[in-house]
């Protein structure tokens, strides 16, 4: 009896060990372990893509964590797309305004604001960290308007310092660039107005939120905050759909993968 025990424990065992040794699915560094991702950087993953977002205020109908939530999502089908590439932790305190006295976003509860020195000084550490852990292109995917000079100074600084280096970083305008221009244009031609569309949680902002999550917004608030032109609203998102929100995040992620290819080339 207790040798029928052991036998059907080691054959249980024998049975399960296998899907624990499996190669992880994830490309997200955070849900790997060290080991893991030391393999997938020997086997060929050697770009590494860090998402920054930002805490700030999106009008009453939509979460605070719009940024964050957004650059994470399309930075990992970007890195899916690329083939070769890891999606490191959101950089979510970026500058915001500043506090006293309270400017931009930062007159809204719920936005967090840091300083330039300190932002610039974090993308530097961590791409520091990832070329020292063997990756040789750091890309910088940059979600708000608001730093992406800093994205760029950052890049070209330590470009200059690693010359001699295989490793780069890469400050990618066109990932933002699709948001603030291609992205609107084709919304345009939808039949939607520059007023619509708006500059911040108006009908864009909102439409990409709402394909990305629609956790993100708050459905029964749509038509206050498009109605009252304010509440820290630029746009009117009424008219906000997923289906819309899928057109830009299409075009995000075909022009940011077709750009990272062009700088990694260029490397």
């Amino acid at each position: 009896m207790r040798t029928s025990r052991l036998a059907a424990l080691c054959l249980a065992l024998a049975l399960t060990t296998p899907a624990h040794a499996q190669p992880p699915g994830t490309i997200l560094l955070e849900d790997l372990t060290w080991t893991e991702l030391r393999a997938l950087v020997r086997a060929g993953k050697t770009t590494v893509l860090l998402p920054i977002g930002g805490t700030e205020q999106n009008g009453p109908h939509m979460a605070l964590g719009k940024h964050n939530a957004r650059v994470k999502a399309l930075a990992e089908r970007i890195a899916r797309e690329l083939g070769n590439a890891i999606v490191a932790p959101v950089v979510a305190y970026v500058p915001e305004g500043s506090i006293e006295p309270p400017t931009g976003h930062m007159r809204f509860p719920g936005t967090i604001t840091v300083r330039e020195e300190t932002f610039r000084q974090t993308l530097e550490s961590a791409a520091r960290s990832f070329r020292h852990h063997g990756f040789r292109d750091i890309v910088f995917l940059g979600d708000h308007g608001g730093y992406q000079k800093v994205d760029r100074a950052v890049a070209q600084r330590l470009n200059r310092e690693w010359a001699a280096t295989p490793a780069r970083a890469h400050a990618i305008d066109d990932y933002y660039r699709v948001v603030e221009v291609e992205y609107p244009q084709a919304l345009k031609r939808r039949g939607h107005t520059d007023e619509q569309i708006g500059l911040h949680a108006g009908l864009a902002d909102t439409s990409l939120a709402l394909a990305i999550d629609p956790a993100l917004v708050r459905s029964d608030r749509l038509a206050a905050a498009g109605a009252a032109k304010s509440g820290g609203v630029q746009g009117d998102p009424r008219q906000a759909s997923a289906e819309l929100g899928q057109l830009g995040v299409d075009i995000i992620v075909a022009r940011t993968v077709e750009a990272i290819r062009r700088a990694v080339a260029q490397r």
